[in-house]
C-alpha cells in the first residue's frame, strides 16, 4: 500500500485550476505511476471527501535553452489529476 502523500505531490495553482474549483473540480500534480483508483483513494484519505470522478493527463516538459552555453535541456514531464468531488464537499486548501 502506497502512502497517499507520495501519490499526491502538490496542488496546481493557476487561473484554469481556480475556474475548475467553481465546478467542484480540483487539480493536483501526482506521481507519474499513480492510477486513477489510487489517486481517488489518496484524495479521500487526505482530505476526507467523496470523489466522483478522476481525469488524468500527462504533460511533456518544455524544451528550454541555457542562456550561457546555448545548450538545450527539458523540464521534467509531469502528470496531473483533475478530481471532481461530490456536491457539498470541498477542499479548503483552494479557497481564498
Amino acid at each position: 500500500m502506497k502512502d497517499p502523500r507520495d501519490i499526491i505531490i502538490e496542488p496546481i495553482v493557476s487561473e484554469k485550476s481556480y475556474q475548475l474549483v467553481e465546478q467542484n473540480a480540483y487539480t493536483f500534480r501526482v506521481h507519474p505511476d499513480a492510477s486513477k483508483p489510487e489517486i481517488s483513494d489518496a484524495i479521500r484519505a487526505i482530505f476526507n471527501v467523496k470523489v466522483v470522478k478522476v481525469n488524468t493527463l500527462n504533460r511533456k516538459g518544455k524544451r528550454k535553452r541555457d542562456r550561457r552555453t546555448g545548450n538545450y535541456g527539458t523540464r521534467p514531464d509531469t502528470k496531473r489529476a483533475i478530481v471532481t468531488l461530490a456536491d457539498g464537499d470541498s477542499i479548503p486548501l483552494f479557497e481564498a
